[in-house]
């Protein structure tokens, strides 16, 4: 076991994995802090998987090191698996259809060591927790998708893990059930101070994130909070469609000479630092009729693609 005694849940440092032909993961180096939620953004073949399963101690390193939760990924790899939970991508991948839920989560407890009165004390309140306390007594096999994601929850919860490795936990789940996991989420990271590393292709996932760090070809591109990432874009955008857009321009024009303004479409495009406070002033000039006004901040999406060329959602290698 290795002490660090610092406020970090994780520490990176310079994990690589070399391939034959590729180098998957270079010299990435990043901090997590204990209890926050950290988000793990790029795009497919950047590397974010590879970097997970070397975390996770699936995969070992060609080189570097990562302490977690003050073990060592590479001198005690059981001390590491011990104190964390892994969400896969893939709903159900972890469990055994052929058994029931309250089996499933038998069978995790028992791995890691539990014992029968331990197991039982914390069954009923985390099976309340993610509302699948009706279903103990059934059989994986024929449970919907959505409730078989919520028992994987539960099971990677049933140990009471230090940090939650989610990788890409809601995809393919309807919207109203994503909220719902992450509700489950929220809850039990607050009462337990629990780290989460999270891989996600929805926008608003990543907005929860306490910080965000993106790769890219193998490399951190750039870690920050999410405001700070969107602030590197520096423009609002402000979007107004009026009756005679033309002459709006013009009034806009001879009062803001160096404002970047175009019509585009059936609207007024504005781009500008301070969006909040240009648009009341920007209404003043104008005399014809508004028949709509959006103003639209930079969103995660856009740093991502300023970074990546890429949209989140991008299936491309």
């Amino acid at each position: 076991m290795e002490k660090n005694n610092t406020e970090y849940a994780l520490e990176v440092k310079k994990l690589t994995k070399r391939f034959p032909h590729l180098t998957a993961v270079d010299k990435v180096s990043f901090n997590v802090k204990v209890g926050e939620i950290f988000g793990f953004l790029g795009p497919n073949g950047a590397g974010k998987t590879t970097t997970i399963n070397m975390l996770c101690t699936l995969l070992e390193p060609t080189s570097g090191d990562a302490i977690i939760n003050n073990f060592s990924i590479i001198k005690d790899p059981l001390g590491v698996r011990k104190s964390i939970g892994l969400v896969f991508q893939e709903s159900g991948l972890t469990l055994d259809n052929h058994l029931t839920v309250r089996e499933n989560l038998y069978l995790h407890a028992k791995l890691y060591g539990l014992s029968n009165n331990e197991f039982k004390k914390r069954l009923y309140n985390i099976a309340k927790l993610v509302e699948i306390e009706n279903r103990l007594n059934s059989a994986v096999g024929v449970l919907s998708g959505g409730t078989k994601r919520r028992i994987e929850i539960a099971r990677v919860l049933i140990h009471e893990p230090k940090i939650l490795f989610l990788d890409e936990p809601t995809i393919g789940l309807d919207a109203q059930t994503r909220n719902k996991i992450w509700e489950y989420l929220f809850k039990v990271q607050k009462e337990n101070n629990m780290t989460i590393f999270l891989t996600t292709q929805y926008i608003n996932e990543a907005e929860i994130c306490d910080h965000i760090a993106i790769i890219d070809h193998g490399e951190i591109v750039t870690m920050d909070t999410p405001e700070k990432l969107k602030n590197t874009i520096h423009k609002d955008t402000i979007e107004i469609q009026t009756k005679n857009n033309q002459k709006s321009i013009e009034e806009i024009k001879s009062i803001f000479s160096d404002l970047n303004v175009v019509i585009f479409g059936k609207n007024i495009v504005i781009k500008t630092e301070r969006g909040d406070t240009m648009l009341p002033k920007v209404l003043e000039v104008i005399t014809e009729e508004v028949l709509s006004i959006n103003l639209n901040r930079p969103t995660l999406e856009d740093v991502f693609l300023q970074l990546t060329g890429r949209e989140i959602r991008d299936k491309q290698e």
